[in-house]
């Protein structure tokens, strides 16, 4: 399970059971000790890849006749959806390096620790 569905099913289970979502990710920002905004791209993320967000496919009206007006609206559109796109792909690139981090600094504290077991048992290996 990806962080963003974690997110998104935690979410959705606080605005089920009555808290809005505003408040849900709030609360869910602090649990887990992180920035409201990241969490609502991991969300709006995961809603997109459902295609149930504002932000998930679009479908093309059809028309009978593209007039130059309706090109450059399409245009805007595709290039807003770009702006879009740029922002989700900041929001899980800080979440991997966030990841990648917590990893670094949890593998540094126990080094020592761990060092210290494997020389204890090279010591009575040796004896």
């Amino acid at each position: 399970m990806t962080k963003a569905q974690q997110v998104y099913e935690r979410i959705e289970a606080l605005v089920a059971s009555g808290t809005t979502k505003a408040d849900a990710f709030r609360q869910l920002a602090e649990e887990l000790g992180q920035p409201v905004k990241s969490l609502q791209g991991a969300y709006y993320q995961h809603t997109k890849k459902l295609g149930i967000g504002g932000n998930g496919p679009k479908r093309r009206t059809r028309r009978r006749e593209t007039t130059a007006a309706d090109a450059l609206e399409d245009a805007k559109a595709v290039l807003e959806e770009a702006i879009d796109s740029i922002d989700a792909e900041i929001e899980q690139a800080k979440e991997r390096a966030d990841e990648a981090k917590a990893e670094y600094d949890a593998m540094k504290a126990s080094a020592t620790e761990r060092k210290q077991a494997i020389t204890a048992k090279l010591e009575a290996l040796s004896a």
